[in-house]
């Protein structure tokens, strides 16, 4: 009786599978037919703006759309799912209104890459600079209309050299986003035993130093140029491994032997999305969608310069994020000051507080007004590497 039993609760639930395959292809075939209209959508709105020299690239309205959805969203689906169908969607509906050049600091596999597939989809065309210079020279001659800048570090501080070239270049922040920083160990060897050499760039190496001499002593380490170049290499020898993104795992057939390897687990990277030309959306923004501002300024060499600059923040009750003085190139004890204010200082409303900021400074420039940034969560490798 128990076998006749439990035959009939597998024949149930075989039947019962059966019925839900079929309504799973249903429902895909529904989604597919949306998906497809909403396509022509996009498609139509790219020919209404095929004059408009505009970025397509809108995440002020792209935030307030995934907010909205979020809010909807009183289904059994995650959240976080539903933010990462999306942006593949809107990364489609960009791709089919006009192509998305993107300059990241290379090579393919970097975490550049990884955080760019991450905001923008797989749907941008992506190209890959050798250094951060060549992300801003993309981006300021029009081959790129956006660019992927590591701007700041939790564990390590500013990257000198991107404040440097907000300096150089007219280009301007859209967007920002927050990458944690995690480490895995990928090879195509089936234990630890068998690795005789690890690949990585310099700082991952040294950001997971306590587990290496932990958990592989002997192992000989090698720096090399990228990780990227690192997964290469310990996709050719199997004695061999890497330290990187989990994403190399993928593209070279590698093994994720451990994940988040690091011996501080609080490293997070601050990632800058830049244009050549500010959206249009930042400058009509509707109240309330834009809450942070950067801008970098020059002073007068005089007696409480700063102060009067920090005075036109506190009377408003703006909070000041950040502020941070770099060098001025070409002038000696000169210096320009970067800062983040908890405000949209491009909203009419804020006019004379930027007309008191620009009379209390020598040079006064907005960089981008936008939404504080995502946090994304997910094991990678260094910010510039």
């Amino acid at each position: 009786m128990t076998e006749t039993h439990d035959n009939g609760c597998v024949k149930a639930d075989e039947d019962r599978l059966a019925e839900v395959r079929v309504a799973i292809d249903e429902v895909d075939s529904a989604l597919l037919e949306l998906l497809n209209k909403r396509a022509a959508l996009s498609l139509e709105v790219g020919r209404i703006k095929a004059r408009d020299t505009d970025s397509i690239f809108k995440p002020l309205r792209e935030h307030v759309l995934l907010d909205t959805l979020s809010k909807r969203n009183k289904g059994l689906l995650p959240d976080e799912h539903m933010r990462s169908i999306w942006r593949e969607i809107l990364s489609s509906s960009r791709a089919l209104q006009r192509p998305q050049d993107v300059a990241y600091l290379g090579p393919e596999g970097t975490f550049s890459f990884f955080a760019g597939l991450e905001y923008l989809g797989h749907s941008a065309l992506y190209h890959p600079c050798r250094d951060i210079a060549g992300i801003f020279e993309r981006v300021h001659e029009g081959s790129c209309s956006l660019g992927i800048v590591p701007l700041e570090n939790s564990l390590q501080g500013t990257v000198g050299v991107s404040f440097d070239l907000f300096l150089r270049y007219p280009v301007s922040i859209q967007a920002e986003l927050y990458s944690r920083i995690s480490h895995c160990f990928l090879s195509r060897a089936g234990d630890f035993a068998s690795i005789k050499t690890i690949y990585s760039h310099p700082q991952p190496l040294a950001q997971c130093g306590t587990w290496l001499r932990t958990h592989i002593p002997n192992a000989v380490l090698v720096p090399v140029e990228s990780t990227a170049s690192a997964a290469c290499r310990a996709a050719e020898d199997e004695s061999a491994a890497a330290i990187g993104h989990k994403g190399l795992a993928v593209m070279h057939a590698l093994s994720v032997l451990a994940s988040r390897i690091e011996d501080e687990p609080d490293n997070w990277t601050r990632f800058v999305i830049i244009t050549g030309k500010k959206s249009k959306m930042n400058r009509h923004a509707r109240k309330g969608e834009a809450n942070k501002t950067s801008l970098l300024f020059t002073l007068n060499d005089k007696p409480g310069a700063l102060s009067e600059v920090l005075r036109c923040f506190a009377e408003q009750k703006i909070n000041m994020r950040k502020l941070e003085s770099r060098p001025l190139k070409g002038q000696a004890w000169k210096y320009v000051f970067f800062a983040d204010v908890e405000c949209d200082l491009e909203r009419s409303e804020y006019h004379d507080v930027v007309k008191s900021l620009k009379d209390c400074c020598n040079t006064f420039r907005i960089l981008g007004s936008y939404v504080m940034g995502d946090c994304v969560d997910q094991p990678g490798v260094s910010a510039t590497h």
